[in-house]
């Protein structure tokens, strides 16, 4: 998803524009601020940077009538330009600008909106947020290769592409979205390469990554996929899913319905694989003597599918129902029935998902959790990795995002 120069600029934040023009004008402060921000987060940096940089002349944004250094890495002559974060990519504008245009798209606000409300014309603010897509998910969310999950949820969210269905292979964890991509099909070829980009990101931080679990639902080509992108993963099966193909059964019936489900959950509840086991024996036994029809059939599934969510008890940290992925699918959901879905071409709808991706991960919680953690302006990317690079969420995400987010995690400090 790298564009040919954006993995070629690395974005710092300033205390201010006036505070950036100071260093522009005074090498040594340049140097000074370059040197503190690497000492402090050496992931925004090239590996290189650590035998030591010079500068390398300027270059001139027409747009923005604003001018930006150049480095030389010293190791190995590269180029790099170093792009303050009050300034979008591409030069489109100033992001103070932009923000509150961009954070209004997380409530599906139509961008005809967005353009009566903030100027501009509706495809300016389309492309500026579509163009979030390019940068890495893993790579500007996660900051450091020990914050990759151990386990994670995955799942497909159906939508439409000029009428066609579509899917949206997420993967999903602490909150987070760590890969969207795009398919034209839900088969195990398609779904494998769908996912792929999540395995993709995550070894440019750690090579050998390799998650021990991953929550699915029933799906055979989903489990299909990941134990083919991660032969030594464990399929955990999410035991809601197979709660709800009984509450389908139920519909007419809200007494049966709250007496299963009380019997199903406390099965669940159990706290020793043993006591799951003795519960499961119960529930079967209690439904063959109190169920009929479709509604035992599928309590009678459920307990047949014992052996499978016995694994989540080996892996105490393991995800055993979807409800984190639902919840950020939801998200999804929403935006992109709002929308109507998708009408462009197929490489814009794979960069629009991305960019849902990575507005969501930065995005700033409501006030009620802002007060919940002490008034901060706490977003997922910040309780993911415990710090934040810039108070502005798009500021954050600009920064996160430097190099496109494909940073390593070797450098040491100048």
């Amino acid at each position: 998803m790298q564009s040919s120069r954006g993995h070629k600029t690395i974005c710092m934040a300033f205390a201010s524009e006036a505070h950036y023009q100071d260093c522009m004008q005074d090498k040594q402060k340049f140097h000074q601020h370059v040197n503190i921000t690497y000492a402090q987060h050496p992931e925004l940096f090239p590996e290189a940077m650590s035998n030591g940089y010079k500068l390398n002349g300027f270059s001139y944004s027409k747009k923005q009538k604003i001018s930006m250094r150049r480095i030389r890495l010293v190791k190995n002559g590269e180029a790099y330009q170093v792009r303050p974060s009050f300034l979008m990519p591409y030069m489109i504008g100033r992001t103070d600008a932009v923000e509150k245009g961009l954070r209004l798209r997380q409530w599906a606000v139509p961008f005809e909106v967005i353009a009566d409300l903030f100027s501009r014309d509706p495809m300016y603010w389309y492309r500026a947020y579509v163009g979030l897509g390019r940068h890495s998910i893993v790579g500007t969310t996660i900051k450091s290769s020990d914050k990759l999950p151990a386990d994670v949820l995955a799942d497909e969210k159906h939508t439409r592409h000029k009428g066609k269905r579509v899917y949206v292979p997420t993967t999903v964890a602490q909150e987070c979205f760590l890969g969207a991509d795009l398919t034209d099909n839900a088969g195990t070829a398609a779904l494998t390469q769908g996912y792929k980009s999540f395995q993709q990101e995550a070894r440019q931080l750690d090579p050998a990554y390799s998650p021990d679990t991953v929550n699915t639902d029933g799906w055979g080509p989903t489990q299909t996929a990941w134990q083919t992108l991660f032969p030594q993963i464990v399929i955990i099966l999410c035991f809601l899913h197979a709660f709800l193909k009984i509450k389908a059964r139920c519909q007419r019936s809200k007494e049966q319905l709250y007496s299963i489900g009380t019997k199903v959950w406390h099965t669940y509840h159990a706290e020793t694989v043993a006591h799951f086991s003795q519960r499961v024996r119960r529930l079967r036994e209690w439904a063959q003597q109190h169920l009929t029809g479709s509604v035992q059939q599928k309590v009678l599934d459920l307990c047949d599918k014992a052996p499978q969510f016995k694994l989540a008890f080996h892996f105490p940290t393991a995800y055993r129902t979807s409800n984190a992925l639902d919840r950020l699918m939801n998200y999804q959901d929403r935006v992109l029935y709002a929308m109507q879905y998708f009408h462009g071409d197929e490489a814009s709808a794979r960069q629009y998902v991305r960019a849902m991706a990575l507005a969501w991960n930065f995005h700033p919680y409501a006030r009620k959790t802002q007060i919940k953690y002490s008034n901060r302006r706490v977003s997922p990317f910040e309780r993911l990795n415990g710090f934040r690079y810039h108070d502005n969420w798009l500021h954050n995400l600009l920064i996160a995002a430097s190099m496109q987010g494909l940073t390593h995690q070797t450098q040491k400090p100048i």
